[in-house]
Parts: C-alpha cells; structure tokens; sequence
C-alpha cells in the first residue's frame, strides 16, 4: 500500500548568506492526526536540520510555534494536515516581525510592549500576608476572565493591518493584558496604566478590523478589550469635565 504524502512548502532565510526569503518544498508522510507542527518536525529530524522554528509545548498552550499557514496565522501544533490535504501547505513566519532565520521572528518589540503595561497587580499599599489574600466575587472574576487567557503567542499582531503599518501601536494582545488588569478587583494601577493605553498609538489606533480577534487560538476577544478600553477612557474623560479635581 502506497503511503499519503503531504508537501510542505516552508519559507528559508538565512540573513547571513541569503539576500531574500525563498521557499523549499519537503514531502513528508501524511497521517490524519499529525499536524503542521509533527511535519516541520519530521523535516528536520529526517531531511533537513537546518530548518528553524520554535515550539515548546506542542499543546497549544505555550504559543511559541505561531506561524502563517496558507497566509492565516496559526499554532502549528493546532494546524491539522488534513484541513489541507490534496494541496501544497506552506508555512511562513508570522508577518510584520523581522526574521531572525526562516520561521523564526524577532520578538523584542512584543515582548517591550508588554512590560510596559505593567502585567501585574499594583497595589498602592500591600496588605501584610497574615491579613489573607485579596477576595473577589465570581462576578468581578468574570468581568476581566478571558482576557487573563492570551498566551502571547502573537498572531492577533500579526493579523493586524494597524500594527503593519505603525510598530509603534501598542497592539491587540497587549492592550487586552492591559484591560485584563484595569479590570481586576483587586489592582489599583488604573492611573498608571492609563496614560499607556490611550497615548496616541494606545487604543485610539485602533480601526476595529477584528482581525485580532478572529485568530485568536484561546477565544480572547482583543478587540473588545480595546472598545471597552476606550469607553472607559472616554467616560474618565466625561467625569473630569464634568466634576473637575477639587469640585464638590
């Protein structure tokens, strides 16, 4: 019986002696259940080790393996062959992030972008640990929940139009972080976040494609975590004119 075989079209660059990105085609055996992660994987262990990419996981959980697959950005290890078998699948890296080698992007402006939101409870005074922990209700968990469930894996960047254009925006998934904080019960860092997110490239860069949202592998709604962030700004706004600091 003749074995199924799936072609893989991956993207090579090598800076350091290629002057552009071109594509190589690899023909690897097919099994329903594989998916585009146990492919690259079977290249390079079996017919090419100098392929690069990243993963960790393979469980959908760390987002280390985000790549555009058929121009859509994806995890590869939750990209299944069979959603494109008969046809040549190709797999490039993820697109408005410089590429270090072939799959493989630079994540520096991500990874800046996040720590200046300040990804953690502020308290404007800590509690001492014999007082306990700080409660919430469920009600007040569920107000920021899904947003604590983005891996950073950064494909809602890669999807955006806004980003593409201006580096400097702030973007979906840190935005989302943000909220996800400005929300919790329990922080007190709103006058310290805010500033971040509504500065020129913050929210207001936003023009809702909702790209973000739409490839998001955890279901996090990025681009209503924006809206909200917006609504919240505008009605802080409203409060200041309205009851100016120092008024009665």
């Amino acid at each position: 019986m003749s074995q199924d075989i799936a072609t893989i079209r991956v993207t090579r660059y090598r800076p350091e002696k290629d002057g552009k990105p071109y594509f190589q085609d690899y023909k690897v055996p097919y099994r329903k259940d594989m998916v585009v992660l146990d492919a690259l994987n079977y290249i390079k262990a079996n017919l090419d080790g100098t392929l690069t990419y990243r993963w960790s996981c393979r469980m959908g959980v760390c987002g280390s393996c985000g790549a555009n697959v058929d121009g859509v950005p994806k995890l590869t290890c939750a990209s299944f062959l069979h959603e494109f078998k008969g046809r040549t699948i190709k797999v490039e890296p993820l697109t408005h992030f410089p590429v270090i080698k072939d799959l493989v992007v630079n994540m520096d402006d991500f990874m800046h972008k996040l720590v200046e939101i300040k990804p953690w409870i502020i308290r404007e005074k800590e509690s001492p640990p014999e007082e306990g922990e700080y409660r919430q209700s469920a009600e007040e968990l569920e107000r920021y929940d899904q947003f604590s469930s983005c891996i950073n894996c950064m494909l809602c960047y890669s999807a955006c139009p806004v980003y593409g254009l201006n580096e400097k925006f702030l973007g979906p998934a840190a935005t989302a972080l943000a909220y996800r904080y400005i929300e919790d019960s329990r922080d007190q860092g709103k006058a310290v976040r805010f500033p971040i997110v509504h500065e020129l490239e913050g929210v207001w860069e936003c023009t809702l494609v909702g790209e973000c949202s739409v490839v998001c592998p955890k279901g996090v709604d990025p681009m209503l975590a924006i809206q909200k962030t917006k609504i919240l700004g505008a009605t802080n706004a409203l409060k200041s004119l309205v009851m100016p600091r120092g008024g009665k």
